[in-house]
């Protein structure tokens, strides 16, 4: 339960770091990818069972 809530969790960060907004432009992608980086350590962690 505990690992899906925080799946949720990084799934919108993931979407809210998008640089789209105009404020946020000049970030380049480091923010989404870092973002994307641990979602996919937290669905590796999901698949084998160690979270």
């Amino acid at each position: 339960m505990l690992g899906t809530v925080l799946l949720v969790i990084l799934i919108l960060m993931l979407a809210g770091a998008i640089p789209a907004w105009p404020h946020s432009r000049g970030w380049g992608y480091a923010p989404s990818g870092t973002l994307g980086l641990v979602l996919i350590i937290v669905i590796v962690l999901l698949l084998t069972g160690r979270l």
